[in-house]
């Protein structure tokens, strides 16, 4: 059964109904759950007193016996918030398995018509949502899937590879589309507008630019683009070293039967006496020291 929602107001029932809320939410209740729920505003405020709950902030409580980790602090803004707040972004990207780490601000947005008090810990946004891109998961209000993907991915340092995994498991090209058309105009829409275009188009063509830009402006001489061997063609090589590189665009393109044919080729070079890196449109994108670094190590063992 989903917990009961702030605000929600149900009568005829026993103050066991907020221990059960309280379990369904990390140890966090409201007050006007426990209103809902059958207590007294006295009888918060003893327990209060009684050190059985913990006041996190206006409303706001969690069971002294549990700590205030990521989720319940999580709970405890986007609650405290009011009505119609949502957590999203990075917040919601966590809270929806998209990512494995909380992050160390909790994202929340409240509709345009009020104005919260900002608090430590807390990244406040003001915007109305498209109810299509409102959902929620263990009671907590969120952005919706494809909408925290898109917002949560402009903000996290390798969020072009969140993008990519999440197109790969969760969400489909399309819908990141239609939730990025539906929430034109808002703060990192351009970047995401950007990443769409490289998600689309596959991004193997985009990373190959991007390794040659890389080439030209470390200094590294020496290679070709296009290079002809064991009836393949190497995206760059370094002839003289016999170092091949690949690139790949983003994984979601990246089909079975295509992930075979590429590890065949690479066999096929390697037994030819070609040192093949592989490097994908993530890697040349967010690492580009890294690539740079393992490119002139395998030509300094070559020589």
């Amino acid at each position: 059964m989903e917990p009961i929602w702030p605000g929600y107001v149900q009568t005829g029932v026993t103050p066991k109904k907020v221990h059960s809320i309280m379990a369904a939410q990390d140890g966090v209740v409201t007050l006007a759950q426990a209103l809902g729920a059958g207590m007294s505003d006295a009888g918060v405020s003893r327990r209060v007193c009684a050190g059985e709950w913990r006041r996190l902030s206006t409303g706001i409580y969690l069971r002294s016996d549990r700590t205030c980790g990521p989720a319940a602090g999580l709970r405890a803004a986007v609650y405290g918030a009011g009505p119609d707040a949502v957590a999203y972004g990075p917040s919601a990207a966590w809270w929806l398995g998209i990512i494995d780490t909380p992050p160390r601000l909790n994202w929340v947005t409240v509709p345009c018509r009020r104005t919260p008090r900002d608090r430590p810990g807390l990244r406040l946004r003001r915007r109305d949502l498209p109810a299509a891109d409102v959902g929620s998961r263990r009671g907590l209000p969120t952005t919706g899937l494809a909408l925290t993907i898109l917002e949560a991915a402009v903000e996290l340092p390798y969020g072009a590879a969140m993008m990519d995994r999440a197109l790969q498991k969760h969400v489909s090209l399309p819908a990141l589309t239609a939730a990025h058309e539906r929430n034109a105009g808002r703060s990192g829409s351009t970047a995401a507008a950007a990443q769409l275009r490289s998600a689309g188009e596959g991004g193997a063509s985009e990373a190959e630019r991007m390794l040659q830009r890389l080439l030209r402006r470390s200094g590294l001489t020496g290679w070709s683009q296009h290079v002809r061997s064991c009836g393949f063609e190497i995206d760059v090589a370094f002839e003289a070293q016999r170092v091949a590189i690949e690139v790949d665009g983003w994984a979601w393109h990246r089909d079975a039967e295509r992930f075979v044919r590429d590890a065949e080729r690479q066999n096929i070079l390697v037994n030819a006496g070609w040192h093949v890196l592989r490097f994908t449109w993530h890697q040349l994108h967010d690492s580009p020291e890294t690539v740079l670094d393992s490119i002139r190590a395998a030509l300094a063992a070559r020589r």
